[in-house]
């Protein structure tokens, strides 16, 4: 089932979520909706906050679904390693309409959970470096805008005000 993306503005977006503890039919249900909503919002990551879910889960597929065994779900993750620099466009679903530059880490390797509970590691480069450290950064209330300088940031939030205004974000 499709869910409803959370759109910047909205407190869940900026607040820590909290970790999973019951990996049961409800969590794969959420996973499957997740991905579903990724999918056919034409993104690479999603994390549960942006669907209004304040949990440590973050679906990621950057072959956009065209490479079944690039999906990725990681479960309460923890960034454990990061090397390298890499700059380039990112976007968010919950920021629909704004792309900026961001600096991240080339590489980065995570530790996380599996959707029956299992630990394991991911190390991920380029693209996938960069979907991990995106999502990660929602579950714990960093939206990329954060990355950005002030100025570009005030400009991106006057623009959604406005169109808060227009009632043309909601």
């Amino acid at each position: 089932m499709k869910l409803q993306i959370t759109k910047y503005g909205h407190p869940v977006l900026e607040t820590v979520a909290e970790p999973i503890t019951d990996f049961g039919p409800t969590l794969h249900k959420l996973v499957d909706d997740m991905f579903e909503t990724m999918y056919s919002a034409k993104g690479v990551g999603l994390a549960a906050p942006q669907v209004n879910v304040s949990r440590r889960l973050t679906v990621i597929d950057v072959s956009s679904g065209t490479r079944p065994e690039d999906k990725l779900v990681l479960i309460n993750p923890k960034i454990i390693r990061l090397d390298g620099s890499q700059v380039g466009e990112e976007g968010c679903l919950s920021i629909p309409g704004f792309r900026e530059d961001v600096k991240r880490a080339l590489t980065a390797t995570v530790r996380a959970q599996n959707a029956k509970g299992e630990h394991f590691e991911v190390t991920g480069e380029e693209l996938l470096a960069r979907a991990m450290q995106h999502e990660i950064d929602h579950l714990n209330g960093i939206l990329f805008i954060q990355h950005l300088s002030l100025l570009k940031r005030d400009l991106i939030k006057r623009k959604v005000k406005k169109l808060q205004k227009a009632g043309e974000w909601t």
